[in-house]
């Protein structure tokens, strides 16, 4: 088993923890662009430092607590969300051995810990004993535990093909052809259930302003609140990664081209997060919020159906044609 050392931690925090930052500033820039605005644009040039400047706001904000509220789950609870976003990079591969720890079982970890994030709002919604919060928390809970049963079928789908839980392995069995080619419809599903997964556009219901003032988190102000936007955005790198492993051949080159072999594995795999990112933003820029009622039938009724549909061909295939690794 490979050991890591806090070196190589900090290697993947530090740029993750950049990354979440400016993705809040990227995201802002492109739905200004797709809006005809200018989006941030004093703070620095191009608004480059504007990022640091609502980090330094937030922290000067007066953390303020409802005096019924459980301040201990209360105050760990942001914590708890941010912190899983950051774990489960352990065993997302960069690159060809890149990796803090290349467990065999990396695939079902990586399932589990995206899991525990339902924890984190549900304890924020209860311990702040307020009936919006709560409400937003139960709702939050329902929509992303609905989504996580397709995700799993969908996974299902991808370790038929490879047989084998270990990311790295997943990746390198897309040397020859990446997996979201030939199962494009269910790259599609798993991108959109990992929108209802990291509560986002336009399955962001439980954080809807106009029904539930701000969703679980609406009795959080100062590092909580910021705590709790940072968590998001850290699942959506998290997801974005896991969609790059999983179906776009991970650091694996995008055209079997010299000059693209040239470019470092790592750098490959940054450029195809930042595009997965880059479809969030849009997607939230693009449509519009679905009904709650809506977002839930959609799961329950159109791709947890799709998603075992889509196991049944793909094991059969693989079983005819003894196509199983």
């Amino acid at each position: 088993m490979y050991i890591a050392v806090p070196a190589e931690i900090l290697g993947i925090i530090l740029p993750l923890l950049l990354g979440v930052a400016f993705l809040v500033l990227a995201e802002r820039k492109v739905m200004a662009f797709v809006q005809r605005r200018k989006g941030p644009d004093v703070v620095g040039s191009f608004g480059l430092l504007q990022p640091l400047a609502d980090g330094l706001k937030l922290i000067l904000k007066e953390p303020i607590s409802p005096s019924s509220a459980n301040f201990f789950l209360f105050r760990m609870a942001p914590v708890a969300t941010f912190m899983l976003s950051l774990v489960a990079w352990a065993v997302v591969p960069f690159d060809y051995g890149m990796v803090l720890s290349d467990l065999n079982i990396g695939l079902l970890y990586l399932f589990a810990i995206s899991s525990l994030g339902v924890y984190g709002i549900i304890i924020a919604g209860w311990s702040s004993n307020s009936k919006y919060a709560f409400l937003g928390a139960l709702r939050s809970a329902a929509q992303m535990v609905s989504y996580e049963v397709s995700i799993g079928l969908i996974l299902i789908t991808v370790l038929i093909c490879v047989g084998s839980c270990n990311l790295s392995e997943i990746v390198m069995a897309q040397k020859q052809i990446w997996f979201g080619i030939p199962l494009f419809p269910v790259l599609v599903m798993f991108f959109i259930s990992c929108l209802a997964e990291t509560n986002r556009a336009p399955f962001d219901l439980p954080e809807a302003e106009a029904e539930l003032v701000a969703g679980y988190n609406v009795e959080y102000s100062s590092m909580g609140s910021a705590l709790s936007f940072l968590g998001e955005y850290a699942n959506m790198i998290l997801m974005s990664g896991s969609c790059t492993s999983l179906s776009s051949g991970g650091w694996s080159p995008i055209l079997d081209l010299p000059i693209s072999k040239k470019i470092p594995g790592s750098i490959r795999f940054s450029i195809k997060v930042i595009l997965f990112s880059f479809l969030y933003i849009w997607v939230r820029a693009a449509f519009p919020r679905y009904r709650y009622d809506q977002s839930m039938g959609s799961g329950r009724k159109v791709f947890l159906p799709l998603s075992l549909a889509r196991v049944v061909p793909v094991s059969g295939v693989s079983v005819t044609f003894q196509w199983l690794p």
